[in-house]
């Protein structure tokens, strides 16, 4: 009788656990070359953050050593304190003036993009499509094409030296371009949601404030960071409004202290850090919005 062998795997043909190792080696190569790029682009961009924090810190002479030191041999953690309440600077009031500004500003371009995006969105009214090109258009129009003529109006109305030509435009529409984002964003909500929010006899204002904006974070998250980086880093508005030195925001007061006492480096490092932290903190508590999606809950389109 002949016994049956049973077959067995050939060395020349590689089992499914080989090529499953294999695959997993490769994922594990890609991630650590991504990570990798990301990491040194990452530091690249992070750099300037970290010198102007290690400058700040140094002192006057070491700040404007040659070649330059990397860590300070000395740190001086009290030059931030010297720094702002550095003698006739008013760092204290111009940070107040920027707050005041910035917050107020950002109320206004959310609440009234978001009313121009839900027109445009949502309300069917003659010219609907060319005022919403108009509208786009006016992107491209530069700022300094309306410098003087926007000038002699805030003279005529006795607005100069106030914080009114800088926080009042934004209460009138907040900008063609957050319009434009909020309008894409609203056209994604169903309209089914609006469609049982009248048969429950809700208003166009209640419709936007209790279904649209709710739903609408992320965009609105969005528009804010960026409005609130614009208007706190702004330099133009401020320079060209703004005479009286209690009136300053913190950009302007900065520049004044550049143009004064341009050789403390160290103190001008340490008001640049001081004047990012907010940035910084607005960001990160927003990031989780700012990154991520929504997911619309009600009917699906």
């Amino acid at each position: 009788m002949t016994t049956l062998r049973q077959p067995v795997a050939s060395s020349a043909h590689p089992s499914a656990a080989y090529y499953r190792n294999r695959r997993a080696r490769g994922r594990i190569l890609h991630a650590l070359i991504v990570y990798g790029v990301l990491s040194i682009v990452g530091f690249v961009f992070v750099l300037p953050l970290l010198w102007m924090i290690l400058t700040s810190i140094k002192t006057a002479q070491e700040a404007v050593y040659f070649p330059p030191t990397i860590f300070p041999r000395d740190p001086q953690f009290g030059n931030f304190v010297s720094a702002w309440t550095y003698a006739g600077m008013q760092f204290t009031r111009w940070t107040w003036n920027t707050v005041y500004i910035s917050v107020t500003v950002l109320v206004g371009v959310l609440l009234t993009a978001s009313l121009c995006a839900y027109g445009f969105a949502r309300i069917r009214f003659p010219g609907r499509e060319f005022w919403f090109i108009v509208t786009i258009a006016s992107i491209m129009l530069p700022p300094q094409v309306t410098l003087i003529p926007l000038y002699v109006l805030f003279f005529k109305i006795d607005w100069l030296n106030s914080f009114k030509p800088l926080i009042i435009p934004a209460w009138f529409g907040g900008g063609a371009i957050n319009i434009f984002l909020l309008r894409q964003f609203f056209l994604q909500i169903p309209t089914e949601l609006e469609d049982a929010a009248y048969i429950d006899g809700a208003t166009r204002l209640q419709i936007w404030w209790r279904i649209f904006l709710p739903l609408s974070i992320p965009a609105l998250l969005t528009v804010g960071i960026f409005t609130f980086q614009a208007t706190w880093n702004d330099f133009y508005g401020p320079l060209i409004f703004l005479t009286g030195r209690e009136n300053y925001t913190l950009v302007i007061g900065m520049n004044l202290f550049y143009s004064q006492f341009g050789s403390e480096i160290h103190y001008m490092m340490a008001i640049a850090f001081l004047m990012t932290i907010p940035m910084i903190v607005v960001f990160f508590v927003a990031q989780r919005y700012f990154v991520g999606g929504i997911v619309l809950t009600g009917v699906n389109r």
